[in-house]
């Protein structure tokens, strides 16, 4: 008896430890124990779940960049550092238009090119010369960084920042400790002068200084200092909260873990663990489970896909003709949101300081397709079969579907209709857990597989050719562990 009655008290520990681990999560990354096996590491991997800062930047779905700087005056993607200020003189400059334009498309945050690699810099900085003090404008009384803060303010826009570490007009650059001093002082500036920053954007570019110097970054520093004085800021593509996605085709993978093995920021233990996985932002799998077999840890990093609304990233006169169209925009949309990823969309004012109307028609295009896009839900008010199943289709993000064993929920739409994009969410304050998912239509008593697709994340859309079905069934063929799908709609776009 004394032995029977150990051996339940021993099962209810487990289930106790079981429903306890369930509930466990792991905010940002998670080092596996020593010689794991790999339902240890999935099921770890599973509760791994985003810092807030990570978590509202998700949010967003759709932010802006803006390039502009010594470049729109000299006709070039890339400056070498010896352009003149004088050069720099918007006739018309105006922030305010740029952020209602992008406030108006649906962005929710503008970062701009603070310094490129030339050096430039959009506000008087008080560590070079080569900067709107110099120039022209405003007779050196100007200030873009401000103007545009204000802007954002006003407009209830986000506000980011890109500073390039490479600077091809410093004459420390190469000497790494001088510089890193340099380049500090400069992000110092930023981060205190201006108020709240939300993204701070940094690229890898790490040409030679002045006689074949190279430098070195001290990317920690960087870092530390960043959460020092924005410490709700998150720090992108060289930082460690918000990957590149490897391309800048607009186009996410169709199997996009936020959470990688790919270890974050570019600090030497980062390099580390990388190059002994043979892994970079650009490899095609950064999440899977052969890969977890060979990891130490995981990391929640997800991807940004940063892309032009132009051929180049600066605004060029002959390219006027050349910006995206709104079909365009409305794939590279699907591609990026839809695959799990937030879309940072480059839109490059002009030597006068505007944005064009070329540039403001696409824009305006693409955020009355994304509205004529998610204006009818055609699984609102559908009655499902099971009624956990139903917080999935209940039009509250907060709600959620966490199917256990059987993990089919079947849907009858409210009314017939037509449809040819599908929208799963997962709610990712509690992981990123599917790994495989099917889309079936019932029509004229027979089943068919209508989309089917791997990883889910924040939120995935699915286009297919349009489809009239009776009853709808969503099958979440694998996951790491319990899933939460917060979301599945029904939509048809033109």
């Amino acid at each position: 008896m004394k032995k029977l009655l150990l051996m339940v008290i021993f099962a209810l520990l487990l289930i106790s430890c079981g429903r306890h681990k369930e509930t466990e999560f792991f905010a940002g990354s998670v080092r596996f124990p020593v010689q794991p096996n790999l339902g240890v590491k999935e099921a770890m991997a599973a509760r791994v779940v985003p810092h807030p800062r990570q978590l509202e930047w998700q949010n967003l779905e759709m932010t802006a960049f803006i390039h502009f700087s010594i470049n729109t005056f000299t006709d070039q993607e890339w400056g070498n550092g010896k352009e003149s200020p004088e050069i720099f003189n918007p006739t018309s400059l105006d922030a305010e238009q740029w952020v209602k334009v992008l406030s108006d498309a649906g962005m929710k945050m503008v970062i701009i090119t603070a310094k490129h690699h030339d050096g430039f810099c959009l506000w008087p900085t008080k560590t070079t010369t080569h900067s709107v003090a110099s120039s022209p404008w405003k007779n050196g009384g100007g200030d873009v960084i401000r103007e545009l803060k204000d802007a954002c303010d006003k407009y209830g826009m986000r506000f980011g920042v890109y500073l390039s570490p490479w600077d091809r007009n410093a004459e420390c650059y190469g000497d790494s400790a001088s510089y890193n001093s340099f380049f500090m002082e400069q992000l110092t500036e930023l981060l205190t002068w201006y108020g709240e920053v939300d993204e701070v954007w940094f690229d890898g570019a790490n040409g030679e200084g002045p006689n074949g110097r190279r430098q070195v970054y001290d990317w920690q520093s960087y870092y530390d200092l960043i959460r020092r004085l924005q410490p709700e800021a998150v720090t992108a593509i060289m930082g460690e909260d918000v990957r590149w996605v490897g391309t800048e085709t607009g186009y996410g993978r169709e199997t996009e873990w936020s959470v990688t093995v790919l270890a974050p920021g570019g600090t030497p233990d980062s390099r580390a663990i990388n190059d002994s996985l043979g892994l970079s932002p650009m490899s095609e799998d950064l999440g899977s489970s052969s890969l977890l077999r060979k990891a130490g840890a995981v990391y929640w990093y997800p991807a940004e896909v940063d892309v032009s609304i132009r051929p180049g990233w600066f605004w060029h006169a002959d390219e006027d003709s050349l910006v995206k169209s709104v079909d365009q925009l409305a794939e590279i949309y699907l591609s990026s949101v839809g695959r799990n990823a937030v879309l940072l969309l480059n839109v490059p004012p002009d030597s006068r300081g505007l944005i064009t109307d070329n540039d403001i028609n696409s824009l305006t295009g693409l955020k009355k397709w994304i509205d004529d896009l998610y204006d009818n839900d055609l699984l609102n008010g559908a009655r499902p079969y099971g009624t956990t199943a139903f917080a999935a289709i209940d039009g509250d993000n907060s709600t959620s579907w966490s199917p256990q064993q059987n993990r089919v929920a079947s849907f009858v739409p409210a009314i017939a209709a037509t449809f040819n994009v599908a929208m799963l969410q997962e709610d990712i304050s509690k992981g990123q857990r599917v790994e495989k998912f099917v889309i079936e239509a019932l029509s004229e008593s027979r089943w068919d597989t209508i989309a089917a697709g791997t990883t889910i994340g924040y939120k995935r859309l699915l286009r297919f050719p349009e489809v009239r079905a009776d009853e709808i069934r969503l099958t979440i063929v694998s996951a790491r562990a319990t899933p939460h799908i917060s979301t599945f709609a029904l939509y048809h776009a033109e």
